[in-house]
């Protein structure tokens, strides 16, 4: 049902030429907005076009012949729309779904209870599957490929065993790290897509789709600056978004114009590059504390008084990306394109020069 806008009250003025105040939406209103920002249906789906078209005639063919979707793995960095797929499919194949995180499936039987409840041709999403147990990854072999299971019934002499037939289902799989997933459990995929980066232009388009879900006027320039800071990846649009709406809403009257996003982005610490205040911290502290490298990770790690992973796995992957830092055999080193982007100039090498001394090993 429907809920009509609740007009703030606001006080009488004698100053006429007050503009008059929009309606503020419901609380609840605008949390069932945020949610819902992911497309519901592929055909919504922005980018990764290669991987549409495919799964797209995976799931004509599927519909066609009446037979269960082959079991799916997608893999590919965070935010890129993974879940997004998982939660499509199923939709565009009318077709129920059963969640499911790698990390929560530690033995064979967590599992057992989405296999036997499985209807035929429904969906097995398992979100994070390289977290999974190898235990757990060998029991579904054969429910996989046989749509079996075998329980192990008692213990020692009075052990038995029961062959439980299942009833087909597609198990889609998630993972962002596909190297930690056995041989065995990776070809027993039929398709394996790999998500990649977005353009600004993509991004840009999924900037201005959301604005309108949100209720939020946004200009063409100013959804391209969100898209071109936000590091390829529409999780970290979104996030802009909801954070430039806010602002819009409390300083600008609630439109999204080209100056309102850089201020807002700019509160944030988002420089244009994309590159948050941690991660130019640790490019600084590279460049004054070691003269631009090379230096070890963990001597940074402790310089900046945080976790060695939290550099390896959260800062440095785009800045790699980036072409701002590389790593060499003897540790990190920013680049020439980083100390720019920095406004630094490089250090002088050995041999008095800056770009050759820095990258001779």
């Amino acid at each position: 049902m429907t809920r009509e806008p609740i007009l703030e009250p606001t006080e009488p003025t004698d100053d006429a030429d007050q503009a008059p105040r929009e309606p503020i939406s419901r609380p609840d209103d605008l949390a069932d907005a945020d949610r819902a920002l992911r497309p519901k249906r592929m055909r919504e789906m922005v980018g990764q076009r290669d991987v549409y078209a495919r799964i797209q005639i995976a799931v004509d063919a599927t519909l066609k012949r009446g037979e269960p979707l082959g079991h799916i793995l997608f893999d590919g960095p965070p935010g890129l729309g993974k879940t997004t797929f998982a939660l499509c499919i199923p939709r565009d194949l009318g077709v129920n779904v059963q969640i499911a995180s790698g990390a929560t499936l530690k033995a064979p039987k967590d599992v057992i209870p989405y296999l036997t409840n499985a209807e035929e041709r429904s969906i097995l999403f398992i979100d994070e599957i390289h977290r999974m147990q190898k235990a757990v990854e060998e029991f579904l072999y054969p429910a996989m490929e046989d749509f079996r299971i075998d329980l192990t019934l008692g213990e020692g002499v009075n052990a038995r065993t029961i062959n439980m037939r299942l009833k087909p289902f597609t198990l889609i799989g998630a993972t962002t790290r596909t190297g930690l997933l056995s041989a065995p459990l990776r070809d027993r995929f039929q398709m394996r897509e790999h998500l990649d980066f977005y353009t600004v232009e993509e991004l840009a388009e999924i900037v201005t789709r959301n604005a309108g879900k949100l209720r939020v006027a946004i200009e063409p320039d100013a959804a391209v600056e969100i898209a071109s800071r936000s590091r390829s990846t529409p999780r970290l649009a979104n996030n802009r978004l909801r954070w430039v709406r806010d602002y819009a809403i409390s300083k600008a009257n609630g439109r999204i114009t080209l100056p309102v996003a850089r201020d807002a982005l700019a509160m944030q610490g988002i420089d244009p590059l994309g590159l948050d205040p941690q991660d130019r911290k640790y490019m600084e502290t590279i460049a004054r504390v070691f003269g631009g490298g090379p230096v070890g990770v963990e001597a940074v790690a402790h310089t900046l008084n945080l976790a060695v992973d939290t550099l390896i796995d959260e800062v440095e992957p785009f800045l790699l990306r980036s072409e701002l830092i590389v790593r060499t055999p003897r540790g990190r080193r920013i680049t020439p394109a980083g100390f720019d982007h920095l406004g630094l100039s490089l250090p002088p090498g050995p041999d008095g020069g800056g770009q050759q001394s820095l990258f001779g090993l």
